[in-house]
């Protein structure tokens, strides 16, 4: 891993990539959706704080756990004045995610459990497949594995 000599304040692209281990096109993504940011040189290349290899590890270990960018961009806007997130943050942050993690956890669990139900009908069409109708929902209105939209009866002569 290259290192960067503590006198230089701002990081290239591939700087950054190097270091964090993440693509340089991650890094342009990132950027897009507002999770980190960088200035443009007067040649418009762009200059990246070293805090910034603190914010990807942060985001890229938060993904590995499956959370949803949008969640991630969300809990780094709300620390003050953009700085980037510590050990506080990170477990307060996970205390959070825990839940929801859990939950999908279970969802997926029940998915996974449900599957072997389907593989006799292959069709997902029954009126209680539970991986296309879950909880049978609307097996007191419709049949079948996917709603199409409720047709309006149209008035005479029209």
């Amino acid at each position: 891993m290259p290192q960067i000599p503590e006198k230089i304040h701002e990081l290239t692209v591939g700087q950054v990539s190097a270091r964090s281990g993440a693509a340089v096109s991650a890094l342009h993504f990132y950027e897009s959706k507002g999770l980190i940011t960088s200035r443009r040189t007067s040649g418009n290349q762009r200059r990246y704080s070293r805090d910034t290899l603190r914010r990807v590890a942060f985001i890229r270990a938060a993904q590995r756990v499956g959370i949803p960018l949008a969640t991630i961009r969300d809990a780094l806007a709300e620390l003050p004045e953009e700085r980037t997130p510590n050990r506080d943050d990170w477990a307060r942050l996970s205390e959070v995610w825990r839940s929801e993690l859990d939950e999908r956890i279970k969802q997926l669990g029940r998915l996974r459990d449900h599957l072997t139900d389907c593989i006799g009908c292959g069709c997902l069409s029954l009126e209680t497949c539970v991986l296309s109708n879950p909880d049978d929902v609307f097996g007191e209105r419709l049949t079948g594995s996917r709603l199409m939209g409720e047709r309006r009866e149209r008035p005479a002569g029209a």
